[in-house]
């Protein structure tokens, strides 16, 4: 990469990323169809799904803790991904709701544990060529894509119960990923910056709204995770369809990521931020209102770009920006834990108790209410060209 650390392993670090999110591609999509397939209820499906989400509120924030206190970031990655693989072999053995909730508890525990801590390495490894972070995450997009649409395909032809063989194959590539990536150099002892405890950055007013639009973005999207693929096979689509619908939605998180150093570079964060949460709320519309239009639906999957693909890379920013170097790991697990977590887990619990009642429109609905809360305070209090000077 032209202008970034000469050193950096591009293709290993990316490797990561496709290995990772193929991962998800495989397991969001399809596992609450893998649920249903158990005749289990839409209430316990989402609880099903929310623990998926509620180890990212505890795991990435311990993890992160003794990542910075141990500079052990490396080591930690490798234990929580070959510890995700070896806990999740169980799920083979499970039919129950409670001995599937307990195994998908575990192994998320380790599993959540990575991603925050990889993505500190990454940041270390580009130095002062952060702009390209987005170049090396758009293989996690590429890996979605993959395994999204090679799932679906397969998952016509194939019973769903072959599933959880798919996620375990990719288990494995991630942790054989990590064994070839190493530390960054010259990471430890950053002294150009002045070392600022937690306790006095999540003090500040603007830090603590940003965690908590974060939360609400990804509270916005629990339906979106949890019952989006049971709502279009309900509606008549495939599961190639459905595949391909998904993959459309990371198509176009991929063709953002390409060009996000330049808008990086063009626009403020906030600027990008209030666009990307308003593009949110139109998405979740349009699949409340008009999801029997395929038409409609594939200019809602666009804007996936927005509701995931640029909020996440702005989320990325403002950790490295609001949190100091001593504390970028648990920064970014409490990114992950917000959002991701707490958010993720409270959206999918809320839409399996929901949906059954209000079903898919009134749920994408209350989603779109929660993005509008979001973006109003975002827009009341967001503003990261400020915050150093507040420091």
């Amino acid at each position: 990469m032209e202008g970034g650390n000469p050193s950096m392993p591009y293709f290993r670090l990316s490797g990561f990323y496709l290995f990772y999110f193929a991962l998800l591609g495989t397991l969001v999509p399809y596992w609450s169809l893998y649920l249903q397939s158990f005749g289990m209820s839409a209430q316990m499906i989402g609880v099903l799904m929310a623990l998926l989400h509620l180890s990212r509120v505890i795991a990435p924030n311990i993890w992160g803790w003794i990542a910075d206190r141990t500079g052990q970031r490396m080591r930690i990655v490798r234990y929580g991904a070959c510890l995700t693989w070896i806990i999740f072999i169980a799920i083979f053995w499970q039919t129950s709701a409670l001995g599937i909730g307990v195994v998908m508890l575990l192994f998320s525990f380790f599993w959540n544990a990575v991603l925050p801590q990889f993505e500190v390495l990454t940041l270390q490894h580009l130095g002062v060529s952060r702009d390209r972070y987005s170049r090396i995450r758009v293989w996690g997009s590429v890996g979605f894509v993959l395994a999204v649409m090679g799932t679906g395909v397969l998952l016509d032809h194939v019973d769903i119960r072959w599933l959880p063989g798919i996620a375990l194959l990719l288990m494995l590539l991630i942790w054989l990923n990590t064994l070839v990536v190493s530390a960054p150099q010259g990471t430890t002892a950053d002294t150009a910056e002045p070392a600022k405890s937690l306790r006095s950055i999540l003090g500040v007013p603007q830090v603590q709204v940003f965690l908590l639009v974060f939360f609400l973005v990804q509270f916005s999207h629990g339906p979106y995770y949890t019952f989006y693929s049971v709502m279009l096979q309900d509606l008549g689509y495939s599961r190639g369809q459905i595949g391909q619908l998904w993959a459309v939605g990371v198509v176009a998180e991929v063709l953002l990521f390409v060009v996000m150093p330049l808008l990086f570079r063009r626009f403020s964060l906030r600027f990008l931020m209030l666009v990307s949460l308003s593009l949110c709320i139109l998405r979740w519309l349009l699949i409340a209102f008009l999801a029997q239009r395929v038409e409609v639906l594939l200019l809602a999957q666009l804007l996936h770009a927005a509701s995931f693909g640029s909020l996440h890379a702005i989320g990325i920013a403002l950790v490295y920006h609001y949190f100091s170097h001593n504390t970028q790991g648990r920064g970014q697990a409490l990114f992950a834990s917000a959002g991701f977590g707490a958010g993720g887990a409270a959206g999918a619990l809320l839409s399996g108790w929901f949906w059954d009642s209000w079903g898919g429109q009134g749920t994408f609905l209350a989603a779109a209410c929660i993005c509008v809360v979001g973006l109003v305070l975002a827009s009341r209090w967001i503003y990261p060209e400020r915050f150093r000077q507040l420091d």
